[in-house]
């Protein structure tokens, strides 16, 4: 899909690396990635550790006693510091009590769970299940607060959108960005109500757009390159699913299932519940933004029209 800044969204899916095996990326960073691949997740969720002697972990990933003891053996010998947390779906955040458990270490990073607003009455997100409601950190960090040790700081930079308290993390040594589920190099990212939110998600990616790291290494899948060109080119993705969205409306669609037929061909069966949450949130934004328009507050089984 070219965009109007001359950039191509284009997505690589031919990352591979090893399970729970510690893997160096830079002179800062090591990855491991757990044993959790999915449609959701791709080949698993990337754990980092970041420096050398005291280190931060960031994001130790799904409660799985495997993947906490490879990141355990990873940093045999040195003293785990910080457990950083960029947001709480099951598959990033759970294992940071284990690891906790383990080295005495304090989990810091994103607040507890939390939706972004509630839905209509009655209607029930697919995704909610996902969210790690036990997570409570030891200290919340807020945009700009920052956690360092030898060598190295991480920096807190608020990106809701994914969840409502997703967090980003700026490795300015480096000049990296660990980008969570925020930005994805295999894949868009979901956004789904009640936790997600387009219009705040559009926000984020804004802000990351006017910043200058060099590469991104996300919660899924390999490092985001050229960041800022990816970035641009997700955002013109988001505004053509959104004009997708508003011709389909124009067309005679009114409800989301209708909506998802049109624009998702050939999608597979288990993704149908996401796309329609995608589709939901941007109705929801564009409502807001008078685009679109609904009887009542939007829902997700509301009829809809061209605004």
């Amino acid at each position: 899909m070219s965009t109007d800044s001359g950039d191509d969204l284009t997505f690589d899916r031919a990352f591979q690396a090893p399970a729970d095996a510690s893997e160096r990326l830079s002179p800062l960073v090591r990855r491991l990635v757990a044993r959790n691949g999915g449609p959701f997740t791709f080949t698993g969720t990337c754990s980092y550790i970041v420096g050398e002697g005291e280190v931060a972990v960031i994001d130790p990933g799904p409660d799985d006693p495997a993947h906490v003891a490879a990141l355990l053996d990873a940093v045999r010998g040195e003293c785990v510091t910080h457990i950083v947390v960029t947001h709480t779906h099951r598959d990033h955040s759970p294992a940071a009590r284990a690891l906790k458990f383990a080295t005495g270490a304090p989990i810091v990073g994103c607040s507890p769970h939390r939706r972004s607003r509630e839905l209509g009455l009655g209607e029930t997100s697919a995704m909610e299940g996902s969210g790690d409601v036990a997570h409570v950190p030891d200290h919340e960090l807020a945009e700009g607060d920052t956690v360092s040790g030898p060598g190295w700081t991480l920096c807190a930079l608020a990106t809701p959108g994914h969840t409502a308290n997703h967090l980003a993390f700026a490795l300015p040594e480096e000049r990296t960005l660990f980008s969570g589920d925020h930005v994805m190099a295999w894949s868009t990212t979901i956004v789904a109500p009640p936790d997600g939110s387009m219009s705040d998600f559009m926000a984020s990616l804004d802000k990351l757009r006017g910043r200058d790291e060099a590469i991104y290494w996300p919660g899924h899948g390999g490092p985001v390159r050229e960041p800022q060109r990816f970035v641009r080119a997700l955002i013109h993705h988001r505004r053509q699913r959104e004009a997708s969205i508003l011709n389909r409306l124009k067309a005679g669609d009114r409800d989301i299932p209708a909506i998802v037929a049109a624009i998702y061909a050939g999608l597979a069966p288990a993704l149908a519940g996401a796309a329609a949450l995608s589709v939901f949130a941007h109705l929801e934004d564009m409502v807001a933004r008078g685009i679109a328009a609904t009887d009542g507050p939007p829902r997700l089984e509301g009829a809809y029209r061209a605004g």
